[in-house]
């Protein structure tokens, strides 16, 4: 048994260290309804923060000191404990309560007064916040004389204004808060101008131009301010923001992107970031822009063209991000098919900040008239698969992309005849018919495959059957033996009394399985996935039922053995098939 003096000493004060840790843990949410948190404001926030931090309204509240006192502590007490913490002797504080707008800003609304300040932080806390458990938000005003030392603060009348400013620099497209003043709520804007061009470092007379900051969502409001109007027919109250500038040149206007302070907030507001991945490597980032929300899909484009040193923006194919499944959707982004920037980036209820992006041969207009579909032609002859990308009007048959197919693919003989066949997982769902028209055909998930017709299947007997043939081994999946096909599947004729002996001959030759090998397989009848083997005299013709040649085929022959091909898998789709063949890939 362990005893205490057998813990090493270090050890011994980390488990203390832990177990203090969650007895305060336990003691502060026990205690947690017999405290509020008080979180104050400063200028210095203002200034540190806004320009860097946040550009709307003033103050990140959750990046203000905050203090967790009791709830019954009256707010004249609590005084003692900001001149501790801030160094601002009593008698120089003035507090403020924040209160949300109808917009949804949150401004100082009015001092406290000493009725209040007799108050217990708790009660102030109800009064001032309708939200259940929320904290109790103070600005803090502090005056300061012509030394830079605190001062009381002036007396203020129901007249008296208290407003907050910022400067807006076109030329560096730059916002900073430099400070705020009472003013008479009678007086008009022209009154302090030569004030506020001494709070921005400008001459005296310098022309400058005022916004009202109202608010900023859902949109940016910011409207200019009459200089020669009062505040109080402007509307103008305690905790509202004057923006300034120095009055806009046409020069200025030319160089500058955001020229005025209501350009500058709205691409505030809508400046989006967005990272690009390659469709090639869809899981890494390429690169990132700075965009606007309400970019046009044009300027998308030409921004990422640009990026790339692409000549002809319409050659850049974008694809959005599905933030379920964290991967590409499977349906591009159409030429000019979204509005905006935001229409590309919304997924259901989420904004992500990824697209993908192709540059691509052609224009994206003229690809998207045309249907492209990737095609694997298995040579007649020759051991090898092709992959080629076959471009046709929407309207085109099946017998015009076997036609396009011609001039591409390697054929053994000029007059060959070729089908197309769509496989899934290794076995042949279809034989297209010629007239079949492209624009409904799936290459994402199914694989198309176009081989030349053996002529020994043109010339088939009244008897003859042509059947398809699946490779396949059985798996131990959930307490059942499932059939798991690989491999190329084929067609083959059996003819009428022929017996598995001798068509497994056929199928020998055909693949060119050494005799060692062949021995191992097992030949079976498969019907509704289960197989019913077969021994060497069975009459194979025996067990398929007459059916046309094109027809549902869930009866095949399956061959099962170990899968002892390369595993050569090429990504034409989001499916990848395994092919015996080697895959050569023509774009």
């Amino acid at each position: 048994m362990w005893m205490k003096k057998d813990i090493a000493e270090h050890l011994r004060i980390r488990l203390k260290k832990e177990q203090e840790e969650k007895e305060d843990k336990r003691r502060y949410k026990a205690e947690a309804h017999l405290y509020t948190i008080i979180k104050v404001a400063r200028d210095e926030d203002l200034v540190e923060q806004i320009g860097k931090d946040i550009y709307f309204d003033l103050v990140d509240h959750e990046r203000v000191h905050s203090f967790r006192v009791q709830k019954q502590m009256p707010l004249n007490l609590f005084k003692e404990e900001i001149a501790k913490e801030f160094g601002i002797p009593v008698q120089f504080q003035r507090l403020w309560i924040w209160a949300k707008r109808q917009n949804h800003t949150y401004r100082p609304n009015r001092p406290l007064a000493q009725h209040d300040e007799a108050q217990s932080v708790g009660q102030l806390r109800d009064i001032s916040n309708k939200t259940h458990n929320a904290d109790l938000k103070l600005f803090l005003e502090v005056e300061l004389g012509p030394d830079r030392i605190p001062i009381p603060p002036p007396n203020k009348t129901k007249e008296d204004i208290l407003l907050f400013f910022k400067l807006y620099d076109p030329m560096k497209a730059g916002l900073r808060y430099i400070g705020r003043l009472f003013v008479k709520s009678s007086a008009k804007p022209i009154e302090i101008l030569i004030h506020l061009n001494e709070m921005a470092g400008f001459a005296p007379e310098e022309e400058i131009e005022l916004y009202e900051e109202i608010k900023f969502e859902p949109l940016v409001r910011c409207e200019r301010l009459d200089k020669r109007t009062s505040f109080r027919f402007s509307q103008i109250e305690d905790g509202d923001i004057i923006c300034f500038q120095k009055s806009p040149s046409r020069e200025s206007e030319e160089q500058c992107r955001y020229p005025d302070v209501p350009s500058f907030l709205e691409y505030v507001h809508n400046r989006q970031m967005v990272r690009f991945r390659s469709l090639e490597r869809p899981k890494d980032d390429d690169f990132c822009l700075e965009l606007s929300k309400i970019d046009t899909y044009d300027d998308v484009v030409e921004r990422v063209a640009h990026h790339l040193g692409v000549d002809d923006p319409s050659k850049i194919r974008l694809a959005p991000h599905n933030c379920y499944s964290q991967q590409p959707k499977p349906h591009f982004i159409k030429y000019r098919g979204a509005a905006h920037l935001l229409d590309m980036l919304i997924h259901y209820n989420q904004t992500s900040d990824i697209l993908y992006y192709e540059v691509l041969d052609i224009p994206l207009p003229e690809l998207q008239c045309l249907k492209t579909l990737k095609v694997a032609f298995h040579h007649a002859t020759k051991d090898e698969v092709v992959l080629h990308t076959l471009r046709l009007p929407r309207h085109s048959t099946v017998g015009d992309v076997l036609n396009e197919l011609r001039t591409k693919a390697e054929l053994s003989h000029p007059e060959a005849e070729l089908r197309l066949l769509e496989i899934f997982y290794h076995k042949v769902y279809k034989i297209f018919p010629l007239s079949d028209t492209i624009e409904n055909i799936n290459d994402q998930y199914w694989t198309l495959r176009a081989e030349e017709v053996p002529e020994e299947e043109k010339n088939l007997g009244p008897l003859d059957r042509l059947i398809h043939v699946f490779h396949f081994t059985k798996e131990t999946g959930q307490n059942q033996m499932q059939v798991q096909n690989f491999g190329e599947p084929f067609f083959l004729i059996i003819r009428e009394g022929e017996t598995l002996a001798e068509v497994k001959g056929r199928i020998q030759k055909k693949l060119q399985v050494p005799d060692e090998e062949f021995s191992k397989w097992m030949f079976a009848f498969m019907s509704m996935g289960r197989p019913e083997y077969l021994q060497d005299s069975d009459v194979v013709s025996n067990r398929f039922q007459r059916r046309g040649i094109h027809g549902a085929w869930e009866q095949y022959l399956g061959l099962e053995h170990t899968d002892t091909a390369p595993k050569r898998a090429y990504a034409m789709n989001q499916n990848r098939f395994t092919f015996e063949k080697p895959v050569k890939i023509y774009n």
